[in-house]
């Protein structure tokens, strides 16, 4: 009685790193698994018997493990599900030798054997090993052989102007594999600088054109799926308003080159907007504070009536206008004096903000303030909320005076204004929308 052979579960890997001719109907991945089923059929007599899973990644480069099926793989050989993996070449399972270590690693561990179909070798030997790394070596080297060839062609693609793809700006189309202007966009476009240029705010600009129900470009993707048609946020403005693609010219690595695109805005314009943009935010909001409504309105109260302090101002015969806080009851005459009077509006917002800046940096505040945030969000950590707080006078300079305002209506209660001292009350849940409200003003900031 013949001895019966040991069954061997054999999976096929395949990868192409483009998407290009997928949708053919035999395609590069058929064709790999093809060649890997006649070489595990012709071990038949050995007891190598396919498995039926496809492990099939194509459009994935073979320089990152990220990939859905080799995931796929990696979960079924540590679950003991395959004793033998084949590929068409070495390179197809990896091209990069750090990662290709790792999965020979993994493959041992779990008495897992590797094959490729066009080069023959036995990785359980030191000589299959040595061969392997002599084929993945060269696998590596044709790779990055292959990048820098294709950085070069995008370079002097670029140098000479041409559009090389990706997502389209605001304001163009794309007509055979050049930017042509969609006219409608454009409109939005100049609008935007424009704008700017009067406004001298990204804020105001943005709540501008949120209201008016203005959004970014919206574009159907390769696999059917819309994208953008966003609402237009600070962030979103940056990145327009520092982008030379508007002047007809392409960017590489920070230098510009006339680009075969015709303009949308003149370099007047363009000038205007980054003469502006020059100027410190901080200086921008206090040009524009008089626009805005008072920091801390709503907030604040009299410590001796109790009424609440309202904003008011008057005008001097020169036209300078000054800002003052004065308790409700004295300025509807329901009490004869108010024990504090009438407080400049500037100097009491900035000891409040002043005060806030340096209690949310303080160690106590902050461990309070990470205490309060992971209570929405398990994920963060205290370095999280630690640099968002470290960070808050970048931020705060970058919000105009109505985010300032609206931040504070978050973290404070009330104010209490006396002769002798200022109380400050915090909201301890308006805390954790500080670190959110902080964490994306920074994002946006920094995308920008």
């Amino acid at each position: 009685m013949t001895e019966q052979k040991k069954r061997i579960r054999c999976a096929i890997y395949t990868r192409k790193s483009t998407e290009e001719g997928l949708d053919m109907e035999f395609n590069s991945l058929d064709a790999q698994r093809e060649a890997g089923e006649s070489y595990i059929n012709a071990q038949r007599h050995e007891g190598w018997t396919l498995v039926p899973e496809y492990y099939d990644d194509g459009g994935f480069s073979g320089g990152s493990m990220d990939r859905p099926a080799l995931k796929k793989l990696i979960r079924d050989i540590e679950n003991g599900l395959i004793d033998v993996v084949v590929v068409y070449k070495v390179d197809r399972l990896s091209r990069a030798l750090s990662d290709f270590a790792k999965l020979i690693d993994l493959f041992d561990k779990h008495n897992v054997s590797f094959v490729s179909v066009t080069q023959q070798f036995n990785t359980t030997t030191s000589m299959g090993r040595l061969t392997l790394n002599i084929l993945l070596s060269f696998a590596q080297f044709e790779r990055e052989v292959i990048g820098e060839r294709i950085r070069d062609k995008i370079a002097a693609t670029k140098r000479k102007g041409m559009w090389i793809g990706g997502i389209k700006p605001l304001g163009y189309d794309t007509k055979e594999k050049k930017l042509v202007i969609d006219e409608k966009e454009a409109q939005l476009v100049r609008m935007i600088f424009e704008r700017f240029v009067m406004l001298k705010s990204m804020t105001l600009l943005a709540k501008e054109l949120r209201d008016q129900g203005y959004r970014t470009k919206s574009w159907v993707s390769k696999n059917g799926k819309q994208r953008g048609g966003r609402p237009i946020t600070k962030g979103f403005l940056y990145k327009a308003l520092y982008n030379r693609t508007y002047l007809g010219e392409i960017n590489h690595k920070g230098n510009t080159y006339p680009g075969q695109h015709q303009p949308i805005i003149d370099f007047a314009l363009w000038e205007k907007v980054h003469s502006t943009l020059k100027e410190s935010p901080r200086k921008r909001a206090v040009r524009t504070r008089g626009l805005s409504t008072a920091l801390l309105q709503g907030l604040a109260v009299c410590g001796g009536c109790q009424s609440v302090l309202t904003p008011t101002h008057s005008k001097k015969p020169n036209g300078r206008l000054y800002r003052y806080y004065k308790a409700s009851a004295h300025l509807k005459n329901e009490i004869e004096d108010c024990p504090i009077g009438a407080v400049p509006a500037g100097e009491l917002e900035n000891i409040v903000l002043n005060q806030m800046r340096l209690a949310l940096c303080t160690p106590e505040m902050m461990v309070r303030v990470w205490r309060e945030a992971i209570k929405d969000d398990h994920k963060i950590s205290e370095q999280d909320v630690r640099s968002s707080l470290q960070n808050l006078n970048l931020v705060w300079d970058e919000l105009f005076p109505t985010e300032q305002a609206r931040l504070l209506k978050l973290l404070i209660d009330k104010i209490i204004v006396n002769n002798d001292r200022i109380d400050i009350r915090i909201h301890a849940e308006g805390l954790n929308s500080l670190v959110r409200d902080i964490q994306y003003v920074q994002q946006h900031k920094e995308a920008a």
